[in-house]
């Protein structure tokens, strides 16, 4: 529709209309991995998601590239429009095959296969004994755990209000990403070579991503494998600030397109810090993930065209926003490591929807209540 739009009015409702979706897509693909995946998969499995966000941005240059190149005024119609008709076509055909692809939560499989009948009532079974395994209770809510006890539960949390208000000023720090094609324009070169040097530091960054998980997810460590691609960024904002050499500028921006392998962790950990009830997990990675995308919003604001060629400005604001970040995470750091030393003691019993949980999990794995409650006392966050 983007592509046969005419006017403002139309435009606008188009991006209503992909925004509204687009809003619940992530968090909601997040939440779901959580639902299959231990603490210690769950950061490389959900960089492979995020890999399609960062890769957008490289082919997406790429083939805007190209479309903008070649296919202006092809069969009357102008290559702008061309890139929303065949960007929306893959879309719309990935999406319709993953309605058919994806399966439903593991705790519901064993009542309701759907799309999942290639598994086997055992497989089923396991899947739904890994979670519980992991923290040493079923990953399920009992009755009068409802969406709307979850979402009270997640307010009266602290960590998700320092969660929202870190990834808010993450999003901001990092939103040159929206803009990523305008600053490789400052390096002089036309616009066809301006886009195709914005692929090649999100190639890296999609590599690094993946690796940065992947040793997240092997050392259990999560506060450095975020924050330290941050302070990247920040390098390559000090280097784009103090000079407008042309090599120099564009190692600057590899520096700042590294920055979102930290970034594609940060729902991760929300995840392993909030593991139950599953409806406070839910509401804590929405809450943190809408309030959060308000930096997106106020990044909108920031890469100023009439601050340009320099971004000065930009940069300075962007940096600061990312030494917040960064404070308010080792802050969460140190509110896991705390809480991590009391846990012993207050997981030794289990009462009311946690007892269900255990005895739940215990019925899973095979074990006794005892057993299964030794399990839930032996869980730590990952920090």
């Amino acid at each position: 529709m983007t592509g046969v739009t005419r006017n403002f009015g139309g435009m606008l409702t188009c991006r209503i209309m992909l925004g509204l979706p687009e809003a619940a897509f992530y968090p909601g693909a997040m939440y779901l991995l959580s639902r299959w995946y231990t603490k210690k998969e769950l950061a490389f499995r959900a960089a492979i998601l995020y890999a399609g966000l960062i890769l957008s941005n490289a082919f997406g240059a790429l083939m805007a590239a190209g479309i903008l190149a070649e296919m202006e005024g092809k069969r009357g119609i102008r290559a702008w429009r061309w890139l929303f008709f065949i960007e929306g076509a893959i879309t719309i055909f990935v999406g319709l095959n993953a309605m058919w692809l994806l399966p439903d939560y593991a705790s519901s499989l064993m009542k309701n296969p759907h799309n999942t009948r290639w598994f086997s009532a055992a497989d089923r079974r396991l899947a739904q004994a890994r979670i519980a395994n992991d923290t040493g209770e079923a990953d399920k809510d009992n009755e009068g755990e409802s969406l709307l006890y979850g979402l009270k539960l997640a307010i009266k949390d602290p960590k998700v209000l320092i969660f929202a208000i870190m990834t808010t000023s993450q999003l901001l720090g990092l939103s040159f990403g929206s803009f990523f094609p305008t600053l490789t324009q400052t390096l002089g070169f036309n616009t066809t070579i301006s886009l195709v040097l914005a692929a090649p530091p999100w190639l890296l960054a999609t590599i690094v991503c993946c690796l940065n998980a992947w040793h997240a997810d092997r050392t259990g460590e999560r506060f450095f494998h975020i924050t330290g691609w941050w302070w990247g960024v920040i390098v390559g904002f000090i280097i784009a600030l103090s000079t407008m050499n042309t090599a120099a500028r564009y190692v600057a921006m590899i520096l700042m397109a590294l920055g979102y392998a930290g970034s594609g962790m940060t729902l991760v950990w929300v995840a392993n810090a909030i593991p139950r009830p599953p409806a406070k997990r839910a509401a804590a990675i929405a809450i943190v993930n809408s309030i959060g995308n308000l930096g997106t919003l106020m990044g909108s604001y920031v890469w100023k065209v009439q601050w340009s060629p320099e971004y000065h400005q930009s940069m300075i604001i962007s940096l600061c926003a990312l030494v917040l970040s960064s404070a308010l995470t080792f802050l969460l750091r140190q509110m896991l490591i705390k809480e991590n030393k009391s846990l012993k003691d207050k997981r030794r019993t289990a009462e009311g929807a946690d007892r269900i949980r255990v005895e739940e999990a215990a019925k899973l794995e095979g074990i006794t209540f005892d057993e299964a409650l030794e399990k839930r006392k032996e869980f730590r966050f990952l920090y």
